[in-house]
């Protein structure tokens, strides 16, 4: 399975999203503009797309929500230990209520993975992030046996996007 994503403004966005209702998209804005998924085993409609992998999936990507992106550079020596802590990860974020789905992305055209979560509202993801199971999930980090502390594992720093998913769209 491949995950396509494009930016643009919203409507032109919509556009495509609408003249493809067969294909499993996901349109979201935030204050910087807007993003359209495609998530496919075939090609892609749009034209010039970043292009991801999907490693692990759980959960479908529907018409509403809050996203959260976490973008994570990792080099080329870096990947094989970051997917393993990936494909091997605990999975305790699926239990959390307002939990909807992830997809663990890697990236085809670029060396930024993305750990892409979907909740029902911006409240259920700050709950998870208060939540005994994210200390459990993220206990390591910051320690000897934490992916962070590995050398060559990161090629930048990580950052995070969010979009609102508007219902109906």
């Amino acid at each position: 399975m491949n995950l396509y994503m494009t930016t643009g403004t919203f409507d032109f966005l919509k556009t495509i999203k609408d003249k493809n209702p067969e294909e499993k998209m996901m349109l979201m804005q935030n204050g910087e503009g807007a993003l359209l998924l495609h998530e496919t085993i075939g090609k892609t409609v749009f034209s010039t797309p970043r292009k991801y992998e999907v490693l692990d999936s759980v959960g479908e990507l529907d018409d509403n929500g809050f996203v959260v992106m976490n973008n994570i550079p990792v080099s080329e020596e870096g990947r094989p230990v970051f997917e393993y802590r990936f494909k091997n990860r605990a999975g305790m974020i699926e239990q959390e209520p307002g939990f909807v789905a992830i997809r663990v992305l890697r990236p085809l055209s670029n060396d930024t993975y993305i750990i892409l979560t979907v909740w029902e509202n911006a409240d259920a993801f700050q709950n998870w992030q208060n939540s005994k199971a994210y200390e459990k999930a993220h206990e390591k980090r910051g320690t000897e046996q934490g992916i962070d502390a590995k050398p060559n594992v990161f090629s930048g720093s990580s950052y995070v996007t969010k979009y609102i998913v508007p219902e109906n769209e």
